[in-house]
């Protein structure tokens, strides 16, 4: 069977709008650009299936407009869904707030993908060619962690599993966590999650911390925003360099990394290939509005032949 991304973590839709800056408190600012945009888990998943990796969605959608905009814009893309609409809630939101730095903030009210259930889960078919992904937030919902980690712990052990903590996983130290990293494959985060997952000060000393947490065969990718990412490999660590570009949102840019970087390891190329590939569909992103401004294969293959033409 060939390789498949199963997405575990929770698609929701972004109300994205654009400011001169955030406002005091108890003030207000006029936005000059707003929009609805099925995001979260949706980006990760939709950086995945344009660049040729089947995609299936393991967790919830509600019933109701935003339920409707999420369904829509998966079916859109292509990704399948596994389990069936909720029909008691509607799909959660977040409001993106987003600076002309490009910098962006986040205000969010969890909906039916903040649930799941064993059954929803063990009807699920994994083989050990799939990858399936697993989100901090996931691990912070009360009506879904349980049955999460109740069925990573029942996956084929060849099924690799990527890991990406998020902004609010801080720390190593929680059940949850601990349940969870000897199953991690491959880690993907940022620069500044991975010092505060590692508590450190600078990403040398992140990086072999996180080594040591992990499973000693896994990969190790954190992003460096332009500069690209690092990469631990059986005790190896590479920085593979970034594109240079002007931003304008970097909403969903770490997100469009972590999807086309599974998709290029799914299609048989070793970590360094795509991490850099990876490194140009994020550059891409952040040239464009929105949550899921991955580029598809095509795209990335452009950058990358343009910047060897320039060396």
């Amino acid at each position: 069977m060939p390789a498949r991304l199963l997405y575990t973590g929770q698609v929701v839709v972004d109300l994205v709008m654009a400011l001169d800056a955030l406002p005091r408190s108890g003030g207000d600012v006029l936005a000059s650009m707003a929009r609805f945009e099925t995001g979260g888990g949706f980006n990760v998943m939709a950086a995945a299936k344009r660049n040729g990796l089947s995609t299936v969605y393991l967790g919830r959608h509600g019933r109701g407009q935003f339920g409707d905009l999420a369904r829509a814009a998966m079916q859109g893309e292509g990704i399948d869904m596994a389990t069936t609409l909720c029909e008691t809630q509607d799909t959660g939101l977040s409001v993106a707030l987003v600076e002309p730095s490009a910098e962006r903030s986040f205000i969010s009210y969890v909906g039916a993908e903040g649930g799941i259930s064993a059954v929803d889960l063990d009807g699920v078919c994994v083989s050990t060619e799939d990858y399936v992904f697993v989100s901090g937030y996931s691990l912070l919902h009360p009506g879904k962690v349980a049955a999460l980690l109740a069925w990573l712990a029942r996956l084929p052990a060849a099924t690799a599993v990527a890991f990406d903590p998020g902004p609010l996983v801080s720390s190593p130290d929680s059940a949850e966590m601990q349940a969870v990293l000897p199953r991690i494959n491959l880690w993907t985060s940022n620069h500044e999650e991975a010092l505060r997952f590692t508590g450190s000060t600078d990403i040398a000393d992140g990086l072999v911390k996180l080594a040591a947490m992990l499973n000693p065969q896994a990969l190790i990718v954190v992003r460096d925003g332009p500069r690209g990412c690092w990469l631990v490999e059986r005790g190896e660590t590479r920085h593979v360099p970034g594109f240079p570009v002007t931003p304008v949102d970097t909403n969903g840019a770490g997100d469009a990394h972590a999807g086309v970087l599974l998709a290029n390891l799914a299609a048989g190329c070793d970590s360094e290939q795509a991490a850099r590939r990876a490194n140009a569909a994020a550059a891409i992103a952040v040239t464009r509005w929105g949550p899921a401004t991955a580029p598809g294969s095509a795209e990335v293959d452009a950058l990358i032949r343009l910047m060897r033409s320039a060396d």
